[in-house]
């Protein structure tokens, strides 16, 4: 009872450890898994493991296979999961760089990790391609701890960003494909029997996975699931279709699961929000369990066994010629510089997908007697850690060494995506600007994409908006909602990480009533909120320019929208194109020159036609 209480304890502990120092949770999983399992040996008095997974007549948590049976369910979760994360429209719109890392980085890191690991390891064939269909995964939840918070430009955010999220699937589908390759040809030779027992397995994975998901999205369509009920059904259906898969055709469980999740994530569902919510927090608990309890069930000796300079032959080639080989040669033809390349070539982390079937499929192997399956899990593990640890520790310093690292931030977080928002996102995004709409609105930002805006459905009180690595060139906060509460909630809580240069929201009506409260966050004008905005915005859906003369001429205009309420300044530009955001106490704007120009909302200053105009 202790040692199961104190995995569930150690793995929120590294949670914690991770979120706080943005790290990769996986890093503090593994390291505390190897301080209580193998590493402990060499200091308790019976020369034991802290934490011993399976039963040895002594001790332990489970006896016989039950550790591979909970790992093997464990990983079938979180495959489901990340199937429902990849959609048919985000391949076909991530662009030709991301689709060729997918398919020919992949191929690229397959083979070439392969020879490197049967030539260096004398690994067989199977064995060695085994090990490299294991570390194509990078996987979102590595990539996106080291990228949070290193300023780069969008294009390269974005490639490493969907790189991650992609290929974990489809990585997890080749390693599956070529585990039960290996498994059905045991005793067989790779004979004609064996390409049959490999079909079946195709055959029975993807039907399987293809049925229960169309049977459990009628279910959910017809609300014959009540919604308290959702998703504990939705979990005891994927376990079902993953052991009964594996009742027909052994081995072909975890690609049913993998097949369902993705079939399911293409659907229309009312819940699948909901649905991939539940199963994130889950996952977040089995990781956390099943990496304390993999790193935990590795011995001494099978850290001695790579304990030499063959591994790090290995790691070197990986890391310094495969990865940046497979970016180069996907990357070939694109509008990505030189250094950008240089960089997506040096950021690859392998993840938690990577390890958590690396140890079950290296015990399964090794429990059949496959000749050198007992190197497959500390390989991966070692691959998995150095990875992490490397970059982890060197990106930001890469980043500015090659120089994609953005000295300032310039890009734009608008918080509420009404016509208001729209408005001026659409100004500013002709302005050259990157700007990015946020709403748990779904019309609001649906509006907003069939306009080509960047806009985001996000609920500003959760955590996920932090984790978009897209947002990294984001210096500028906007809070545009209607709620005074949910606009100064947006400026507390998201002020240093997208409002370095400046942090801005709508006035209340209180405020508005009372000029001598003017608050320097205050944003636009302090004579009108949210209610004076739409009504202007109503009547007048345009955003105007105005030529400036001098600092008087400024201070004539400023005053004039303090008196017409269908007019409201919101920012400066330059003469040099330069944008600043007019604040409500905008009296102490200096130094204006000719040519500088005023950008109002609203009712026209002057005759001519305004910059941007939106139909009613």
């Amino acid at each position: 009872m202790l040692e199961l209480a104190s995995i569930v304890i150690l793995g929120i502990i590294a949670q914690w450890v991770a979120w706080r120092f943005k790290l990769p949770a996986i890093l503090p999983l593994i390291l505390i898994g190897l301080l209580v399992g193998p590493i402990a040996t060499n200091y308790t008095e019976d020369g034991g493991k802290l934490i011993e997974p399976i039963w040895n007549g002594k001790n332990g948590l489970f006896p016989g296979e039950g550790l591979y049976y909970f790992v093997s369910l464990a990983i079938s979760i979180i495959l489901f999961e990340g199937g429902l994360t990849l959609k048919r429209s985000e391949i076909k719109n991530v662009g030709p760089v991301i689709t060729k890392l997918i398919t020919v980085g992949s191929l690229v890191t397959f083979f070439g990790a392969g020879l490197a690991a049967h030539y260096i390891f004398q690994l067989s064939w199977q064995m060695s391609f085994l090990f490299s269909a294991l570390i194509i995964v990078t996987g979102p939840t590595v990539i996106t701890p080291i990228l949070r918070n290193i300023p780069l430009k969008q294009d390269v955010s974005a490639v490493l960003k969907w790189e991650g999220i992609l290929i974990d699937p489809i990585g997890a589908l080749v390693a599956v494909l070529i585990f039960e390759f290996i498994s059905v040809g045991e005793g067989q030779a790779y004979t004609m029997t064996a390409l049959i027992e490999f079909g079946k397995i195709l055959l029975f994975g993807t039907t399987f996975g293809f049925t229960f998901a169309h049977g459990l999205a009628f279910a959910i369509k017809k609300n014959f699931i009540p919604h308290f009920l959702l998703n504990v059904v939705s979990l005891s259906v994927v376990l079902l279709v993953f052991v009964e898969s594996d009742i027909f055709a052994h081995e072909s469980g975890l690609l049913a699961v993998v097949v369902m999740g993705m079939v399911m994530g293409n659907m229309d569902l009312p819940n699948i929000k909901e649905l991939l919510y539940f199963k994130e927090s889950l996952s977040v608990l089995l990781i956390s369990i099943l990496f304390i309890l993999l790193a935990a069930n590795i011995n001494m000796s099978d850290l001695e066994l790579i304990y030499n300079w063959k591994t790090a032959v290995l790691f070197v080639i990986v890391v310094f010629v495969i990865r940046p080989l497979g970016v180069f040669l996907s990357a070939s033809r694109s509008n990505l510089k030189f250094n950008e390349k240089l960089f997506i070539g040096w950021v690859g982390p392998r993840g938690i997908v990577a390890a958590g079937i690396a140890s079950l499929f290296g015990s399964k192997l090794m429990s059949k007697g496959e000749v050198g399956a007992e190197y497959i899990t500390p390989l991966v593990f070692m691959i998995v850690l150095g990875t992490v640890l490397l970059n982890a520790t060197t990106a930001r310093y890469v980043a500015k060494l090659v120089g994609v690292f953005l000295k300032k931030s310039e890009g734009i977080l608008i918080i509420g995506a009404s016509q208001i928002s729209i408005l001026i996102a659409e100004y500013l995004h002709k302005n050259n600007r990157h700007v990015v709409l946020i709403d748990n609105n779904e019309y609001h930002i649906k509006n907003a994409k069939e306009l080509g805006l960047e806009a985001i459905t996000a609920d500003i009180y959760s955590d996920t908006l932090t984790d978009n690595i897209e947002l990294n060139d984001v210096g500028y906060l906007m809070a545009l909602t209607g709620s005074p509460e949910i606009n100064n909630y947006a400026i507390n809580k998201f002020r240093n990480q997208f409002g370095e240069n400046g942090s801005f929201r709508l006035i209340s009506s209180d405020e508005m009533n009372d000029p001598a409260n003017n608050p320097r966050e205050g944003l636009f004008s302090h004579t009108d909120d949210f209610i004076n905005l739409v009504e202007a915005v109503r009547k007048y859906p345009k955003v105007h320019e105005i030529e400036l003369e001098d600092q008087s001429h400024y201070h004539s205009l400023i005053e004039i929208t303090k008196n017409d309420k269908n007019i409201i300044p919101i920012f400066l530009k330059t003469h040099d194109e330069e944008l600043m955001i007019m604040p409500s106490y905008s009296k102490e704007f200096k130094d204006i020159k000719k040519g500088d120009k005023l950008v109002y909302l609203g009712k026209a200053l002057t005759t001519g036609e305004p910059i941007l105009q939106r139909n009613r």
